[in-house]
């Protein structure tokens, strides 16, 4: 059995741990070399790594986004959203307003 000095992951193995848990790929080596190639075990840690993530950023404030608003032909239907994002550089994004749009027309598509 190797060390968790000696075990080098392969490419393969980080891509396979990366697309089931979608962490970066470091963070996918580096749990592999923890694990000492421990697949089972190294996604079971990215996962509680993830999760810890997780709970640090939900003490984030969003102050930064958007309203968008639609109006629907002939005025019946309107909707205004208010999408936040914690960055003026996120909510300056073209896809930010791509995404507050479809969100708009796909509010008023519902006819809440």
């Amino acid at each position: 059995m190797t060390t968790a000095m000696t075990y080098k992951p392969t490419s393969d193995e980080i891509k396979k741990l990366r697309e089931e848990t979608q962490a970066p790929m470091l963070d996918c080596r580096k749990a592999l070399i923890d694990a000492e190639g421990d697949y089972d075990k190294a996604k079971k840690g990215l996962i509680e790594r993830g999760k810890a993530n997780l709970e640090k950023k939900a003490e984030r404030a969003a102050n930064e986004g958007m309203v968008t608003s639609y109006i629907h032909a002939g005025g019946k239907i309107g909707v205004l959203v208010e999408v936040n994002s914690e960055t003026d550089f996120v909510a300056r994004n073209p896809k930010f307003s791509e995404l507050s749009k479809d969100l708009a027309l796909h509010i008023a598509a519902m006819s809440p």
